[in-house]
């Protein structure tokens, strides 16, 4: 594996982990969004990572040296198909015959956590992309 592709591999993730927190933060920020262009309330919105190239297991299984699995990339944005909630407003313009309107199907809690992991994981992604950058300038180093 080169220099480069270390890097473009911690550069996949923090690009990946980037729009995971965008989905979220729209997530978050919908949370009590009724009415959107399609008349429902707002489906909340996840995204699904694959490997670049072939997966990184087919390396190690045919002991391949000098190459890389590629980092990863967003493969989808999908909306979660789950019920929406039902809340009791009956002054709300949303609201049925029975005074319950559909709420999001977006959970805050759940929301934080995956906020917190996509969070940790651009930090492991910081953190390797400058330890590949920090190895790269004491090579240079030797060279002097």
């Amino acid at each position: 594996m080169g220099f480069l592709s270390s890097l473009d591999i911690s550069a996949s993730g923090l690009t990946a982990q980037r729009l995971r927190m965008d989905v979220i933060s729209e997530n978050i920020a919908n949370i009590d969004t009724t009415r959107t262009d399609s008349g429902e309330p707002y489906r909340r919105k996840y995204i699904v990572l694959s490997e670049k190239n072939k997966p990184f297991s087919s390396y190690l299984e045919n002991g391949e040296a000098g190459t890389s699995a590629g980092g990863v990339y967003v493969s989808r944005v999908g909306e979660d198909q789950s019920d929406f909630t039902l809340k009791y407003d009956p002054n709300n313009v949303d609201a049925d015959e029975n005074g319950y309107v559909k709420m999001p199907n977006v959970d805050l809690s759940t929301e934080m956590v995956d906020m917190m992991s996509a969070y940790r994981s651009y930090e492991a992604n910081v953190t390797a992309f400058n330890a590949s950058k920090d190895m790269a300038v004491k090579a240079l180093e030797i060279g002097e």
